[in-house]
């Protein structure tokens, strides 16, 4: 599909009554999961287009292409909220962060595994096992405070173990910076790739930034200040992997290509036949943005916005289980980390000056939430929130070992031994009592 010859719905139709941008919510105990991570998907989508030409018209003097950008602005705004309050009231803000990190997750291993550029999939996978390992310790609070079995909202289509532990995801911010690409070679698939997850990164802090202090647990409160400044290192990282030559129009193009892209993807797959037909008339909305975008390529730069885009549809966030592909990941790279170099080392290799260490250390002194939520769990059913395979579970013990850092641990790091322990009680039995 070359959505540039596509019929969309004109601009001037767009605006729609309030009974139109309020949608009634999906219903949170018969939705499918992966209907919930598309609409988390596609909020994020949604403020990162709309957060774009904000910048974009504080940067442009061109009143009449302003005047352009404010009003497809304004119907994605009215987008964003249609979208976002899909989600129903009943729904905790621990039943949706679970639904944030299952995105992460499994919308990370697809791209991962779609991604073309090797550098960039190495990228993927790296923040993969962080987002992994967040979904595993927000998994303690959501039983010990809501007495939530995870897969209750997973649908037993994500794991939840631990990877590389949280307390470790913090780094000296300047070394997740990657090297960009070069836009003038890369292809479409990497770019759109890259800005969808940008965007799910950057509306899971905001998520975080916005809902986690709404917990009277100091404790839980905590974690999602640890996790949130983590997905701040996220957005720094894949944000970086952008080429940042890229013109205004240019990243316009892909912005509104990346709605087209993502808004197709989770119409083809929606189960739900409500959300499906939200999706569709989104899809043909942005059908609309794209070829306006398209006409101001090659009016302000004089160019076949081909050349940027591409002629064939992509396909970037199509949400299906992930546990062989995201297990294979952990067992090679739960030792792995960030260096200097814009490439990465095993922990038995970091240099005794690495720069991480310092940010470890100051933030970690009283102990880290991410490994206080384990210890809870402890203290109140005897063992860790864990759903795997049984050959993945009585690993954790040794992939923890491989992922300690030699140099520095939080003082209140759960270690090894208790892992093996955890092995004597069967995960989650206690759910059935």
């Amino acid at each position: 599909m070359n959505v540039l010859k596509e019929k969309g719905i004109p601009l001037e139709k767009q605006i729609r009554t309030w009974n139109d941008i309020v949608k009634r919510p999906y219903n949170r105990f018969d939705v499918d999961n992966y209907s919930r991570t598309r609409q988390i998907l596609l909020n994020g989508i949604e403020v990162e287009s709309w957060g774009f030409k904000h910048a974009f018209v504080r940067k442009c003097s061109d009143s009449d292409l302003n005047k352009v950008l404010v009003n497809i602005r304004r119907i994605e705004d009215m987008q964003q909220t249609t979208v976002n309050w899909l989600c129903p009231v009943n729904q905790t803000v621990l039943d949706t962060t679970l639904g944030y990190e299952q995105v992460a997750v499994d919308l990370t291993a697809w791209l991962a595994q779609n991604e073309p550029d090797e550098y960039v999939k190495e990228a993927f996978n790296f923040g993969l096992l962080e987002d992994f390992d967040h979904l595993y310790r927000y998994a303690q609070f959501a039983y010990m405070i809501e007495e939530t079995d995870p897969n209750e909202i997973l649908h037993e289509m994500t794991d939840v173990t631990l990877a590389r532990p949280t307390q470790y995801h913090h780094n000296d911010n300047a070394i997740r910076i990657r090297i960009p690409y070069d836009k003038d070679k890369t292809s479409p698939i990497t770019k759109v790739n890259i800005l969808t997850l940008v965007s799910a990164e950057q509306q899971t802090h905001n998520f975080y930034a916005e809902h986690g202090f709404m917990y009277g647990n100091r404790d839980l409160k905590r974690l999602y200040a640890e996790i949130c400044d983590i997905e701040e290192e996220h957005v720094t990282m894949y944000e970086s992997l952008i080429d940042p030559n890229e013109s205004w129009f240019e990243k316009w193009l892909l912005h509104e290509f990346t709605e087209v892209c993502n808004y197709y993807n989770c119409y083809k797959d929606e189960v739900c036949d409500k959300l499906k037909m939200i999706w569709e008339e989104m899809f043909q909305m942005e059908i609309e943005h794209l070829k306006i975008a398209a006409e101001m390529f090659e009016k302000y730069e004089q160019r076949d916005p081909e050349e940027i885009i591409g002629t064939e549809l992509i396909l970037p966030c199509h949400f299906e289980s992930q546990k062989e592909y995201v297990t294979n990941i952990i067992e090679n790279e739960v030792d792995k980390r960030l260096c200097g170099d814009l490439h990465y080392k095993k922990v038995n290799e970091l240099s005794e000056d690495w720069p991480s260490y310092k940010v470890q250390e100051c933030v970690n002194k009283d102990g880290a939430p991410s490994e206080k939520a384990v210890r809870l769990a402890k203290k109140s059913i005897g063992r860790d929130i864990a759903c795997a395979d049984k050959k993945l579970l009585d690993k954790q013990a040794e992939l923890l070992e491989r992922s300690l850092e030699p140099k520095y641990q939080a003082p209140n790091t759960v270690k090894p031994e208790k892992y093996e322990k955890f092995k004597k009680i069967p995960p989650l039995e206690f759910l059935n009592e």
